[in-house]
């Protein structure tokens, strides 16, 4: 039976990391801390975790690489950790799998409130409380399995994604503002309106018949978004 973890950290800052799990360990968020690319793949072998905290810059590796055929296997959150703080590096973290990007120097103390907000956000016990199945033309939403469907086809999203997509529809038809989405999806104040941009551009990308032009996800102007059904085939 494989080991589990909360948290694991992938950085090859050695300090930084065992620092940030031994904090992790002392507030009772059970992490392990491994260095490298190749020490995170053996990780997953013997054990398992149900959120990672990956650096860029790997020192036998990427740390874009390592989410990309992390991804093939686990839809766990992933949330990118670097000194990198370019809007490229961010879009490009949050395209290919990544929930968040949280920027270093980081404070032990906000990344752990982040952890514990995830961890509870992910947990069986709240996805639980969602109603079974949501149905809105060929779009079809298994709540309690985490599957989305068009058409009959199954789209890859990740846990960030499939939460903020339940958001939207469960409050469908009415305007959800930046902030109510910051507040119940990511459930901090840290997240940038450039996470959540990207990440309703990969909804859409996902669900609309034509995601220049959506119709089920709709922006309101500087306001916020709003899922409106019956729109979608």
């Amino acid at each position: 039976m494989k080991t589990k973890y909360d948290c694991l950290i992938i950085d090859d800052e050695q300090v930084l990391a065992d620092n940030t799990c031994e904090y992790f360990n002392m507030f009772e968020v059970k992490t392990k801390a491994v260095y490298s690319k190749a020490e995170a793949i053996a990780f997953f072998e013997e054990n398992e975790t149900s959120l990672i905290l990956l650096d860029i810059n790997l020192g036998d590796g990427s740390g874009f690489e390592l989410c990309k055929y992390l991804r093939q296997t686990v839809n766990i959150p992933i949330l990118f950790v670097s000194a990198r703080n370019t809007d490229d590096d961010k879009i490009i973290a949050l395209n290919i799998g990544g929930d968040d990007y949280i920027e270093k120097p980081y404070s032990l103390g906000v990344m752990l409130a982040k952890v514990k907000v995830m961890l509870r956000r992910f947990s069986p016990t709240e996805a639980q409380t969602s109603p079974s199945v949501f149905e809105d033309g060929s779009l079809k939403i298994d709540m309690q399995n985490k599957i989305v469907s068009v058409g009959g086809e199954t789209k890859r999203l990740t846990s960030m994604e499939f939460t903020l997509l339940c958001y939207l529809v469960e409050n469908k038809n009415r305007l959800i503002t930046k902030a109510e989405l910051f507040d119940n999806v990511w459930k901090d104040k840290f997240t940038s309106d450039g996470t959540l941009n990207v990440h309703i551009r990969k909804l859409r990308e996902a669900i609309e018949e034509d995601p220049k032009n959506p119709l089920r996800i709709q922006t309101v102007w500087k306001e916020g978004y709003k899922y409106v059904t019956g729109c979608g085939k």
